[in-house]
């Protein structure tokens, strides 16, 4: 069973990823606070993208839990942070309760396979929501939840978790570039391809689909503990909001899944694409978006990573030198 690979040359990719990484850490000293906030939000749905690609992209099963562990994730790092726990303490703490929750729920919910699966995810994300609205003593219900906000001024909080979320989705790339030279990416393509066949080589495909599951929360707790500590304040309905849940998976799709980089370069180009049809224009930018992004998806399926660069540059210098022995036979005639 084969994976299918990005065509895009590695050492290429490699580069450009270097090169992305140290742009984004040194925005705050190259633009202003839009564009670190923006390269915050860069950040951020890179690592969302990249964890959602561990059960969505890798597995094949689609996972609409993203916003259940971001919301659960921040909830639980809002708390501890208001108890008095140290604001990385709380971040850590958040992650950890995520993990053990997805593995708990894991080994239920991955029984269901198709429609039936992304259904019970989508469910999870809502009964999460029903309990941060109904614990009223605890999350503050309707009202919301206020976090201590981090001292310094704008300045220094945007810088803060600016490099927060850039370790995340680090951590995450790299945890994805583990996974796709081990055993585990290897038995999850597997199952991707044909689970049955899978389970009949002796592949133990419901251990492999909660390790994806886990892995896939753990970075949706800890970018949901870090953003409740960057806005100041969670509400049940932003929390586990269900367009959070729809707009990672499409990141994923736009790149290219299963594969190290597609869920960056869509994420990326989502947000840029997000932000600047927003800004023209504000009535109608999501419906323009949700076209733009189905038109892309629908002429490119396996994502922005899998179109042949190398050709299309080959095509471009054939042109250009066309262009260019055109014009000396006419200047010399």
């Amino acid at each position: 069973m084969n994976a299918n690979r990005s065509r895009f040359p590695a050492r290429g990719a490699h580069l450009l990823f270097a090169g992305g990484v140290l742009l984004l850490a040194a925005m705050p000293f190259l633009a202003d606070n839009y564009f670190v906030r923006l390269a915050t939000f860069v950040c951020m749905y890179g690592a969302l993208a990249l964890s959602w690609n561990f059960i969505g992209g890798y597995a094949g099963y689609p996972s609409f839990s993203t916003a259940a562990f971001v919301g659960l994730g921040s909830y639980v790092g809002g708390l501890l942070q208001n108890a008095g726990v140290p604001m990385v303490l709380a971040w850590l703490g958040a992650t950890v309760f995520v993990s053990l929750f997805a593995a708990l729920l894991g080994g239920a919910i991955l029984r269901m396979k198709g429609h039936y699966f992304a259904i019970g995810s989508i469910t999870l994300v809502e009964v999460l929501r029903m309990v941060a609205s109904l614990w009223v003593d605890v999350t503050g219900g309707g009202d919301g939840l206020n976090i201590r906000i981090l001292g310094g001024g704008p300045d220094f909080a945007g810088r803060v978790f600016l490099y927060a979320m850039l370790a995340v989705m680090l951590c995450a790339w790299a945890t994805t570039l583990a996974v796709e030279r081990s055993r585990l990416g290897f038995g999850l393509r597997c199952i991707s391809q044909n689970e049955e066949a899978a389970d009949m080589v002796g592949i133990d495909t419901n251990r492999y689909k909660t390790a994806a599951y886990t892995l896939s929360a753990v970075y949706c707790g800890t970018v949901g503990a870090i953003y409740a500590s960057w806005v100041s304040y969670i509400a049940p309905t932003d929390a586990f909001g269900i367009l959070l849940t729809l707009k990672v998976p499409v990141m994923a799709m736009l790149g290219g899944l299963g594969t190290v980089y597609g869920p960056l370069v869509g994420a990326t180009a989502f947000v840029l694409m997000e932000e600047t049809i927003w800004a023209r224009f504000l009535d109608y930018h999501q419906a323009i978006l949700g076209v733009v992004i189905v038109l892309l998806i629908f002429f490119l399926p396996g994502g922005l990573l899998k179109i042949d660069y190398r050709r299309g540059l080959a095509r471009i210098r054939s042109a250009a030198w066309a262009r260019a022995g055109r014009a000396t036979a006419t200047e010399v005639r």
